[in-house]
């Protein structure tokens, strides 16, 4: 029996939702601004908290402009040729972000080790400033991403970015106060270190993520075992194989199997109703709920003859 399987909202259902890109553009527009003070800054202060925020909000701003990019690309439908449109190109991009700010993290911790041995000269008047004018700007960005923050992973995404940048840009002002009112120079390597600590392990989250992405991973938080016996509990299924699950984008896993079947469920009718019960099964009986799947239903001797042309 051929194939059963679940859609993505269709065309209709993407209209109608909400657009959040309008909120992504401003935010997008902040932080690209914070990056090239912070950038102006860092050069002329020396200063290594400046230069690893400024590399924090390049990679945030990156990673705003990917989710404008989404946003704008998932109102795309599918085609022939592009089978799941454009919904990988976030996994691609955050892979690549999560890897250059893992970099910058470990410049940043061997930089900084080195600079609370011998601190150059950081003028605190100017690193306040700098860090003054980040916070200021990703401030307004959390404000206009807060409301729409629980929408969807994009803009959960996208509010974390801001949110974490701001908390840089704290540091990079306490480091300054620091500075100015003891003379502790040490505090900018150390409000350095502090940023790496925030955004590594950050970065190696997402790098482990996407790579379960791109290498089809079971999604996680979905125990395969479990599903199988779930289905063969199911009244007139006899046994479950080639069952395979992954996640092509966020927030969208699929999983398909071969489900074999009594055959009088081929000539009492059955056999559709027991394809909606296995597709009901995977959408809500677990933690991670699939409703993108598909299913081949068999019988035993369907099954027998993929067995032996397997071992030809």
């Amino acid at each position: 029996m051929g194939a059963g399987h679940d859609h993505a909202p269709d065309p209709t259902e993407i209209a109608a939702a909400p657009d959040y890109r309008r909120r992504l553009a401003i935010a997008f527009g902040l932080t690209a601004t914070i990056v090239v003070a912070q950038a102006v800054g860092s050069v002329m202060t020396g200063s290594l908290a400046l230069l690893t925020d400024t590399a924090h909000a390049f990679t945030d701003a990156s990673g705003l402009l990917v989710a404008l990019i989404a946003a704008t690309l998932m109102l795309r439908p599918a085609s022939d040729k592009r089978t799941w449109g454009f919904r990988r190109i976030e996994v691609i991009a955050a892979l690549g972000q999560a890897t250059l700010l893992t970099v910058v993290g470990v410049y940043v911790a061997i930089e900084g080790v080195q600079r609370l041995f011998e601190p150059p000269e950081v003028p605190s008047t100017e690193l306040l400033i700098f860090g003054i004018i980040g916070l200021s700007a990703n401030l307004v960005a959390i404000a206009v991403l807060a409301s729409g923050r629980g929408a969807n992973f994009n803009m959960r995404a996208a509010f974390l970015e801001v949110l974490n940048d701001a908390l840089g840009s704290l540091g990079v002002i306490v480091a300054a106060i620091v500075i100015a009112t003891t003379g502790f120079q040490q505090a900018d390597a150390l409000a350095g270190l502090f940023i790496a600590v925030l955004i590594v392990p950050r970065a190696i989250k997402i790098i482990r993520e996407t790579l379960s992405v791109l290498m089809e991973f079971t999604p996680k938080g979905l125990n395969l075992d479990e599903v199988r016996d779930h289905i063969t509990e199911l009244p007139h299924v006899t046994s479950v194989h080639d069952l395979h699950a992954s996640t092509v984008a966020t927030g969208l896993p699929t999983i398909t199997a071969h489900v074999v079947l009594d055959d009088g469920c081929f000539t009492d009718g059955h056999a559709p109703e027991i394809l909606q019960d296995i597709k009901d099964c995977v959408a809500e009986h677990f933690e991670v709920s699939i409703h993108h799947s598909t299913f081949q239903l068999e019988t035993e001797t369907l099954m027998g003859n993929e067995k032996v042309c397997a071992d030809r």
